[in-house]
Formats: structure tokens, sequence, C-alpha cells
């Protein structure tokens, strides 16, 4: 039963996210060329950004208390539904409020998946689970940006909506048909016993700790995929698909090395892992202001995705120790996937300020900086001695 629901949800995911890294690449060109301005572009990105972080902390409490499956069902729903409005809007206003419908479904699907599979993960194989589910993630965002060129470049871009939708479909029947029914899972998770509120979880130093490193991580990829391109573009005239390769290969190489960094980390220190991973991380990240060309990029992105690959198993290894000590899985994904999200959109938005002030590569080292500083914290949380908050909640 645990295997086919990992498969499921695995396959399910993969579906889901493939269709929308086809789509997402292609939509500001799509929308600028029906007149929208750089403002409209950024508030269309921001959007989902926004919708997303508001409702990840109500999906991921209700669905420790409600189940999984009837979440992941509707948001995968939704995202088919997305796609047929992306396909019959004309207006680019109307993308605005698509894109805040498209981030609520996020909230129902990310966190609460992960939530399903800490939840079906054996004791002290967390991180091999929880890596090998994370492929699914990098692979969809690896793949998807390929094929929505190549089927925009054949077809229109109106196809790739219509691929997206197709996809979604797919991981909404998998769900459907695949998933155990709500009762079963309920008798078969702590989720019998309601999740403790969200401050009482962030008191926990370990969990704080987890939060802000995924934040500081998330931070250092929006400032990379947002203002490496610009700089390969204006410092060293790259292709459009040189550029594409340097934005997914970090992507491509954290992906290869989730599932076996992950088998490490159940044997190993997983503090350790993840402080390792940060100081790559960092490293990656402020070597990219030294790069001198294409070759130069390409190595601070091969660090850069090494990095993750080593600390994002440890990661969610530890998450789905503490949210299954805590009783409260769902709760705490949603946690680590709001620090995402918010990284992202900070990492963007900080980076993009200190540009116009500064220059250019004094974006990455605010990025540098700021993987210090939260690798510093994790290091500060996990090492000091205090009572037993498990204890105390029990």
């Amino acid at each position: 039963m645990k295997k086919r629901i990992f498969i499921t949800l695995f396959f399910s995911v993969f579906a889901a996210l493939t269709g929308v890294g086809i789509v997402i690449p292609l939509l500001p060109v799509y929308v600028h060329e029906m007149g929208a301005s750089g403002v409209y572009i950024g508030l269309i990105f921001g959007a989902f950004s926004l919708s997303r972080t508001v409702f990840l902390p109500y999906f991921g409490k209700l669905s420790d208390i409600k189940g999984r499956k009837p979440f992941l069902a509707v948001g995968l729903l939704m995202y088919a539904f997305v796609s047929v409005a992306f396909i019959f809007s004309s207006d680019v206003s109307a993308f605005i409020v698509i894109r805040l419908l498209q981030g609520v479904a996020s909230a129902m699907i990310l966190p609460v998946a992960q939530a399903y599979v800490g939840e079906i993960s054996p004791p002290d194989k967390e991180g091999f689970v929880m890596g090998l589910f994370n492929m699914s993630l990098y692979g969809s965002l690896s793949l998807g940006p390929l094929i929505g060129g190549l089927i925009k470049d054949r077809f229109t871009i109106q196809a790739s909506f219509v691929s997206m939708g197709i996809l979604a479909i797919v991981g909404f029947l998998l769900c459907l048909v695949f998933l155990p029914p709500r009762e079963y899972e309920r008798l078969n998770s702590s989720k019998l016993k309601r999740p403790l509120p969200y401050l009482q979880l962030l008191k926990d130093k370990e969990i704080a700790g987890l939060c802000t490193y995924r934040f500081a991580h998330s931070t250092c990829i929006g400032i990379v995929w947002s203002f490496l391109p610009i700089m390969a573009d204006e410092e060293f005239d790259l292709s459009s698909s040189a550029i594409g390769i340097l934005v997914m290969l970090g992507v491509l190489i954290s992906g290869i090395l989730q599932t076996p960094m992950g088998y490490l980390a159940d044997r190993f220190n997983k503090a350790l892992f993840i402080i390792s991973g940060g100081i790559i991380t960092t490293t990656a990240v402020l070597s990219l202001q030294f790069a001198g060309g294409f070759w130069g990029l390409f190595g601070s992105n091969v660090i850069f995705g090494i990095g993750g690959g080593i600390g994002i198993p440890a990661v969610m290894a530890l998450s789905v120790i503490k949210g299954r000590d805590t009783r409260s899985m769902g709760s705490l994904m949603a946690l680590l996937t709001m620090g995402h999200s918010l990284g992202m959109l900070l990492g963007s938005v900080l980076a993009g300020i200190i540009m116009d002030i500064f220059y250019l590569k004094m974006a990455f080292i605010s990025g540098g900086v700021i993987m210090a500083v939260g690798t510093g914290l994790f290091w500060i949380f996990n090492v000091r001695k205090r009572a037993s908050f498990i204890k105390a909640i029990k």
C-alpha cells in the first residue's frame, strides 16, 4: 500500500509540475506580446507567490485534520481549470486573477504531497524516501521548460496551455484512482490528534532553524534565476540556449543528488549535511561575481547544484522526523514551503533593488551573505542545549 501511495504521489506531482514548467517560461513573452508592461508582468508572477504564501498555512494544517487526498485532488483539478482559463483569456488583467488561483492550487498540492510522503516514510529512511520523491520536483523543473519550448516552436503557446491541462488531469486521475480513501488514510496516520499551532511549532528552535535555512537557500535560487540571465546576456553576450542551460544546470545537478545524499543523510549526521550544503551554496553564489564567461558561470552553477543536492535532502529528512514527533506533518511542510516561496520572492526583489542602487554583481554578494547567515542560524539552533520540545508537548 505504501509503495502504491508513493508511486502515485511521485507521478502525480511530476505530471502536474511538468505541465506548469511547460507554461511558466513562455508566459512572460506571451503577456508582453499582448501589451503587458514590466509592472504587469511582475504582478502576474507575484500574484502566484502571494496567494500560495497566504493559503499554505491554512491547507497545511487542514490536511493534518481532514486528510491529504481531498486537497491533492482538488488542487490538481484546479490546475486543469487554470490551463483552460489561460487558453481563453485575452485580457492582461485576467492573468493576474488566474495566477492567484494557480497559487491557491499550488498550496494544496506540494506541501500536502510532501506531508503524505513523510508519513509513509519508514523510520531511519526519511532522507532516502524524501530525496527520491524530490526527484519528481527537480525532474519536472528541468523537463518542463524544454518541452514547452519545443511545443511552442512546433505549434503555438495555446498548445502549451493544453499540455499543462492534460498533465494536470493525468495527475488528478492518478490520485483519484490509486490513493486510498480518506478514511483509510486517517486511520493509518498520526492525524487523529490535532496538529500544533504554528507559533508553537516555530518555538522549537530546530524547526525554526530548518525554516530559516530553507528560506535562505530559496533566496539564493531567486537571485540566481532572476539575475544570472541578465549577467550572462549583458556581460558575456551569451545565447538564449546557453543561458537556458546555465539556469537549468543547478536544478539538474540537485535533482541527481537528491536520492544518494538522502540515503547518506539517513546514516550520518543530518545537521552536518545541511551545514556542508550551506557552505557550498554560499561559496557558489559568491563565486558568480568572479565568473569570466560561460565556463565560469557553468562551474559556479554546478557547485550551486551540489550545495542544494547535499543540504536539502537532509532538511527534508529532519522535517519529516519533526513532523512525525509533533503530529503536525502537513503544518510543518507548509512552513517549509512558505520559506521557499518567500525566499524566491525576496531574492528576486531584493537583488533587483541592490542592482539598481549599486551594481549587478552586488546581488550575488547579498545572496552569499544571506545563505551564510541562514546556515549560521541553523547551526546555532541545532547545537544549543535545551529542554526537549517534544517532551514538553506530550
